[in-house]
């Protein structure tokens, strides 16, 4: 779902509930969402149900169980629910706005993430599926597009009642749904989903921010559904601290996937190593002696470097143009110097 920010259309409603409706985010196979906001300003999230949906009495009770399961997730890097209305002509249901690009946005324009980041954003978001399991609730449709990288970290959308948003894929209500090359076997099978299928679709979203592809390549839905059930996925490129793991994910059989408790822990270990490792690699501080001294690639990178280093101190006594005192020989200043010129340190 492309959650870039669009005008209201002709046909959209200007109200629902007790929000008002702004902007639109996107839309997909289940409606249309909407940026709204309510009486105290509270910015949301709000999908309005398809109407063909909205006339169908089977999806309405599943809806209606969705959602109210949806209601016990705590936590959870999910973006919380707000409200809803189930008996409305247009079932409707409203999350707590999220502000930022979705996983997929970010890859795709900026390329793929380092080994660092994937963990790290992997760890979160493994961490909150524990809590969404405990709810009850299974996602059955995490892919890089439903989640959201938000300032405070990533956020899950579309939890728990995913199964209805299949338009890229198999739309009959009741049917096996989910986003070529990110659900799991399972799924594609028509057998029962369990939490390990959100782990499948978490390990492929994984590979695809090291890499920027699905593991699964490129084709029709078919090819790649048949893909996911028979074929093993192609790894290239993801970091050699990644690649087991995800692997592991990404089993053919649920009961050889790791659990989200276990993903999370071990993520959050590849992450503190992946950015130790990183801080090694860089060059080291220069010492005093040098600190003053501007290399080449300083003064060019920021224009007018040198010049500022040459200017004259607005006090302490040297006269204009004079030369300053490198950083090593610089006489320490007596007690209260600093204070009198109102607490700058002297550069």
């Amino acid at each position: 779902m492309d959650m870039a920010m669009m005008r209201l259309r002709r046909e959209d409603p200007r109200v629902v509930g007790s929000f008002r409706l702004h902007r639109r985010l996107g839309a997909g196979g289940m409606g249309v969402v909407y940026l709204g906001s309510d009486r105290k300003g509270q910015r949301v999230a709000l999908k309005v149900i398809r109407p063909d949906l909205a006339e169908d009495q089977e999806f309405r009770s599943r809806f209606a169980r969705e959602v109210s399961a949806a209601r016990r997730i705590r936590g959870g890097c999910t973006a919380r629910l707000v409200a809803a209305d189930l008996e409305a002509e247009r079932p409707w249901f409203a999350t707590q706005y999220v502000p930022g690009p979705s996983l997929h946005d970010k890859v795709a324009e900026e390329g793929p993430l380092s080994a660092a980041e994937v963990a790290a954003i992997g760890a979160d978001l493994a961490e909150g599926l524990v809590a969404v399991h405990e709810a009850g609730v299974v996602h059955r449709d995490l892919k890089p597009s439903n989640i959201l990288l938000s300032p405070k970290g990533p956020r899950i959308i579309d939890f728990g009642i995913a199964w209805a948003t299949g338009a890229s894929t198999l739309t009959h209500v009741g049917t096996a749904v989910g986003s070529p090359g990110f659900l799991a076997p399972e799924q594609v099978r028509g057998a029962a989903v369990t939490p390990a299928t959100d782990v499948f679709s978490l390990g492929a979203t994984l590979a695809y921010a090291s890499t920027g592809d699905s593991p699964f390549g490129h084709g029709s839905s078919e090819v790649m559904l048949y893909r996911v059930v028979h074929e093993e996925p192609q790894l290239h490129g993801v970091p050699d601290a990644l690649a087991p793991l995800i692997r592991a994910c990404l089993a053919k059989n649920p009961e050889e996937r790791p659990s989200t408790l276990q993903l999370s822990l071990r993520l959050k270990e590849i992450a503190v190593r992946e950015a130790q490792d990183l801080s090694d690699v860089r060059p080291p501080a220069p010492r005093a002696a040098e600190a003053d001294r501007p290399t080449g690639r300083l003064a060019d990178t920021y224009p007018g470097r040198r010049e500022r280093r040459r200017a004259p101190a607005s006090s302490g006594g040297r006269s204009a143009g004079a030369p300053s005192t490198p950083a090593a020989r610089r006489p320490t200043p007596a007690r209260g110097a600093a204070s009198a010129r109102g607490g700058a340190a002297p550069r």
